[in-house]
């Protein structure tokens, strides 16, 4: 049995018409956006990431954790700015 997607599963549930008519324009604005915020998260995670490690490697273990904090709130952040910037591109239609 294989695993199904969540928009596999979102389908199922609204009998199988997708609930949402999106124009060729704000498919290619999603798209964009969604370019732009992965690459946003990977350049943090590029830059902390070794950060992290070396204060590791030194023994420095609070260090290490504070810059993962940082990390996290950083992501969870882009990530929320990423979905706000989706809803407004969904909602101009």
């Amino acid at each position: 049995m294989a695993l199904k997607s969540s928009w596999e599963l979102a389908l199922e549930r609204t009998g199988g018409k997708s609930s949402s008519k999106l124009t060729g324009e704000q498919k290619a604005k999603l798209a964009e956006l969604d370019k732009v915020y992965t690459a946003k998260i990977a350049e943090r995670e590029l830059e902390l990431k070794p950060k992290i490690a070396a204060a590791h490697a030194a023994g420095k273990p609070d260090d290490a954790q504070k810059l993962e904090e940082t990390l996290r709130a950083e992501i969870a952040k882009l990530r929320a700015k990423h979905e706000d910037e989706k809803e407004k591109v969904r909602q101009n239609k």
